[in-house]
């Protein structure tokens, strides 16, 4: 019995190796690169946030202040040539400001006041009215830009174009690895595409700005560079051995 059983596990065994080294012949041998495209664009949108900051001695009264100050702010925008609809609120924080002496019995220090934090976003279109805009909200109550970014309206339009690209630089690295290799490159097995990414310029540093501290009536000069729109893929390409 005990022979029996050795002689189907070795006829077991033989199968398997034999089945992989079936598998091995029947398998096709393939060639995996990958590619990068890039694509620049000049900017045809920008979003600029515009913050106002109000204090008061209690949190009704910082609003209040807020509240009025904003709606000049957003009537200023408008008239500067940004559409209402594209004016939205971003962020609005209420916070209590402490007394900030030190307190010797220690425990809470007690609630001095009111700081209120309403922060908007405007998008632009028009991006020679950038420096004209800022001004505008500036000389209507905003007391901190928060930043201008530069985008795009239609980034797939730029996206489709550098995955061409990187389907191009794909298929001359494999012609390049197949060549060195004396291989036939095939057709492609497989496809697909990886991680984009979306390069637009550094925004403009967060900056404190008053009126007072506007020391002319220029207007603020605004230099939008290029964005950088990167796509990756992947590629399987079939390869034989050249005779």
């Amino acid at each position: 019995m005990r022979t029996s059983i050795t002689a189907l596990a070795l006829a077991a065994a033989a199968l398997a190796v034999n089945a992989r080294a079936a598998d091995a012949q029947t398998t096709p041998p393939v060639l995996r690169v990958t590619g990068t495209g890039e694509v620049r664009a000049a900017p045809d949108q920008a979003v600029a946030d515009f913050a106002v900051e109000t204090r008061g001695s209690t949190a009704r009264e910082a609003g209040a202040q807020n509240a009025q100050t904003m709606e000049r702010v957003i009537a200023a925008l408008v008239r500067a040539g940004v559409p209402r609809d594209r004016i939205d609120t971003r962020d609005y924080n209420v916070y209590p400001e402490y007394d900030p002496r030190p307190r010797p019995e220690g425990g809470e220090p007690p609630v001095i006041g009111y700081r209120v934090n309403n922060t908007v976003s405007a998008t632009l279109y028009e991006l020679d009215r950038v420096g004209t805009v800022i001004d505008a909200a500036l000389a209507s109550g905003v007391n901190r830009v928060n930043g201008v970014r530069f985008g795009l309206r239609d980034p797939q339009r730029f996206r489709q174009q550098a995955i061409a690209d990187a389907v191009r630089r794909a298929r001359a690295d494999a012609e390049a690895m197949a060549g060195a290799l004396n291989l036939q490159l095939g057709l492609v097995r497989e496809a697909q595409t990886g991680a984009d990414v979306y390069a637009p310029p550094p925004p403009m540093p967060q900056a404190m700005m008053a009126r007072a501290e506007m020391a002319s009536d220029a207007v603020t000069p605004i230099t939008p560079g290029e964005l950088t729109v990167r796509a990756t893929v992947s590629v399987v390409y079939a390869v034989s051995q050249m005779m």
